[in-house]
């Protein structure tokens, strides 16, 4: 006698609930292992030193009321998130998870979940998403088939806590070496020096604006990096090495220093922005040694996790300047973005005649 099978129940993508906590820790958990029936977006987060709970504080308790996170569930269980951090200001998305359970169905979960994602952008008006991913679990392809480009490269360097820090610098010394804090009205020289450091193509999709490098302070999220959602969990602190020759308008700036000292269990976090040519070894120093004069006040800092640091392919040879300071390369990710607006060129005028 033939027995009748009752045909499995496709799943259903659905808002995160609050009562989906304990289930979303266990989902996470598991795909930042190196388990084959898993996938997530491979950012270097799993494993000592770095916890993906400490870095990122995953799942719920990072979230801000103008967050998203949706869920993959079937058959009452969930078997997929995708998490995104919204940038209220710029209409920016950021995804800063993606993960599935499945041998044979996690591609076509995550798809359905990213798919979810991007209508809902359509509906909230978002600008731009954006994400980084490693090259592994056929991330990229599947980002790239919701109509993600990839855009660039970025190595991330890690400085273990077991390397001393170097002591802070006295406020003679970095003004000798024409290092300060940042203000509002270095929004110009910055824009300069970000146009000059960066190829025109990117610069061009990343639309960073004269009034992004006027806010200062821990939501200043310029410039960007596949690291920036730990931005979140630091006092984040910006400084200028202004060039010795300066420029024509006395504005020339050798450099830029991005500063996060962690608040939570995670890494802190440098990011150096400079022209080619110019010697950011000084710069590296000096940035280590405001984490050692944060973390050496005692209150919420420690420095327990190391120092991160991200560094495009193109930004060589900063890396370099890292390494000698003792960071060592862990990983390499990719940024993709997705534009939801359309460009329209700017009329030109020719003359008569010209075809």
């Amino acid at each position: 006698m033939s027995v009748l099978r009752t045909p499995r129940s496709p799943g259903k993508v659905r808002a995160a609930r609050l009562t989906d906590l304990a289930a979303l820790g266990e989902l996470s958990r598991l795909c930042q292992s190196d388990s084959a029936d898993t996938r997530s977006l491979g950012l270097p987060v799993n494993g000592p030193p770095i916890g993906v709970f400490s870095l990122f504080r995953l799942p719920l308790g990072a979230f801000r009321p103008n967050d998203l996170m949706f869920v993959y569930e079937e058959e009452g269980r969930i078997a997929g998130l995708v998490r995104v951090e919204r940038e209220t200001v710029r209409d920016e998305w950021t995804i800063v998870e993606l993960d599935a359970v499945g041998m044979a169905n996690a591609g076509e979960i995550r798809f359905r979940l990213v798919q979810q994602l991007l209508r809902e952008g359509a509906k909230r008006g978002a600008a731009r998403f954006h994400v980084a991913c490693a090259d592994a679990d056929g991330n990229v392809e599947l980002l790239m088939q919701a109509g993600f480009m990839r855009y660039g490269e970025e190595r991330v360097l890690f400085r273990p806590a077991n390397q001393a820090l170097p002591d802070p610098w006295p406020d003679e010394r970095a003004a000798g070496c024409g290092i300060r804090p940042t203000t509002s009205l270095d929004a110009l020289p910055l824009a300069r020096l970000y146009a000059g450091a960066t190829p025109a193509p990117v610069a061009r999709l990343e639309a960073i604006r004269l009034a992004d490098w006027e806010r200062q302070g821990a939501h200043w999220r310029v410039p960007r990096s596949s690291l920036t959602p730990i931005l979140r969990f630091a006092d984040v602190e910006g400084f200028i090495q202004a060039s010795p020759e300066g420029g024509n308008d006395g504005t020339q700036l050798d450099a830029f220093l991005q500063v996060g000292v962690a608040k939570e269990d995670q890494p802190h976090y440098l990011k150096i922005l400079a022209r080619p040519e110019a010697n950011v070894a000084d710069l590296v120093d000096f940035g280590l040694g405001v984490i050692a004069a944060r973390t050496t006040r005692g209150g919420d800092h420690r420095h327990d996790h190391g120092v991160i640091a991200p560094v495009r392919t193109y930004e060589a040879p900063i890396d370099r300047r890292l390494e000698e300071a003792g960071f060592d390369s862990i990983a390499s990710v990719n940024l993709l973005m997705k534009e939801t607006l359309v460009r329209v060129a700017e009329p030109v005028l020719v003359p008569a005649g010209v075809r």
